[in-house]
């Protein structure tokens, strides 16, 4: 990370932010995700115009992040009479945590938080999880601005209200449902990404293409030249059509009690052994890369369970090379990994007695989703 992030400037050209709406049943539940470049110098003013009167926000990032874009931010708040109080973690997933969770509510009272105050997560997802968990547990609930700075965070874990620390038995296990105030995504932060960040967050843009749209999958891959060169009037459209799409799942199932195969657990397509994968290998692959993998495993599942033939594979291996994404699935199926793979999924959370809702594609953009053994699972994605 080299450059400094988008700062509050009058000589920077306005252009027309994006917005979209996600929908909840609970209409005052519903909020707006606000997609452009330099939208976050706008945050003090949105935050007045949307919440009224808070006198104290809490700037909730990560000692990776805030050097970059927390006094920029900051400003903006503070243009508008607001008190901010920076609370700087360290980076990473080793900070979602329950004992971290606990320091945040500490200093928020400390600093005197009341119900009207609010919080305002600036990072990545590990900043988005540990920041909604905290406004969602303080004082029942405080209102939280989810302003993330990583693709990763932008089109998949800002958007749906799921906020969650990690536990030992595994991850994102003490959670909650709480939805944002709003979402405030700019583009411009992914100037300070290096590539690795930049193709995680691809992945889970990928994964809304196969799940809900082979148009815009075939855009992601045909665009990957410009995401890497960071050409942002080409990457915020498609930024919009990624979020558009999981807001519209999301809408359909906030809480995510719909039928499988019905909701918002279409989303977990990836996941299931991608958060294996992810746990296995000691959080040293990013989540998009373990989500990755964890695409391939369906789309092999797939093949075994005669819901596709294997050129379903072959065109998710192409799009992720494309992507810079990882394939090697097999490496992390044999030997210790697999080992350490198979015992994660063990305590995956979306089990059922002993089985676990799978989601799966019979072609790109048309997902589906079976139950099954989790041991039968793993040995059908084996070769």
């Amino acid at each position: 990370m080299s450059e400094r992030g988008p700062k509050p400037s009058s000589a920077r050209k306005r252009v027309k932010p994006i917005a979209i709406d996600v929908r909840v049943p609970a209409q005052t539940l519903s909020y707006p995700v606000v997609i452009g470049r330099g939208v976050i110098c706008r945050l003090g003013d949105e935050l007045r115009r949307r919440h009224g009167a808070p006198t104290r926000v809490a700037l909730i990032s990560d000692d990776n992040v805030f050097p970059l874009h927390g006094d920029g931010v900051q400003v903006s708040l503070e243009a508008q009479g607001l008190k901010v109080v920076p609370i700087v973690v360290a980076a990473g997933e080793a900070s979602k945590q329950v004992s971290v969770l606990l320091q945040i509510v500490e200093q928020l009272l400390k600093a005197g938080f009341g119900r009207r105050d609010a919080i305002v997560a600036l990072g990545g997802g590990v900043i988005g999880d540990l920041a909604g968990l905290a406004a969602a547990l303080y004082m029942r609930g405080i209102p939280v601005v989810q302003c993330p700075t990583s693709l990763l965070a932008q089109v998949d874990a800002s958007v749906g209200g799921k906020v969650a620390v990690d536990l030992p038995a595994g991850k994102n296990l003490l959670g909650a449902f709480h939805f944002p105030l709003a979402v405030f995504i700019d583009p411009e932060f992914l100037r300070t990404l290096d590539d690795r960040q930049l193709a995680s967050g691809l992945a889970e843009m990928l994964k809304h293409g196969a799940l809900f749209s082979a148009e815009h999958f075939h855009q992601l891959v045909g665009s990957a030249d410009a995401f890497f060169a960071r050409e942002l009037d080409v990457i915020a459209p498609l930024i919009a059509a990624s979020v558009g799409l999981k807001a519209a799942c999301v809408g359909r199932d906030p809480w995510e009690q719909s039928d499988a195969g019905k909701g918002r657990v279409l989303l977990n397509f990836g996941h299931t052994i991608g958060h294996a994968i992810e746990a296995a290998s000691d959080y040293e692959l990013a989540h998009g890369e373990a989500v990755a993998l964890g695409m391939r495993a369906a789309t092999r599942l797939a093949r075994a369970k005669k819901l596709a033939g294997p050129e379903l594979e072959e065109q998710l291996v192409s799009a992720l090379q494309r992507l810079r994404l990882p394939t090697d699935l097999d490496a992390w199926l044999e030997g210790e990994r697999g080992a350490a793979v198979e015992r994660a999924l063990a305590h995956d959370k979306k089990r059922s007695g002993g089985n676990v809702s799978f989601v799966t594609l019979s072609e790109i953009g048309d997902p589906s989703v079976i139950s099954l053994n989790f041991r039968e699972l793993f040995a059908r994605v084996r070769r």
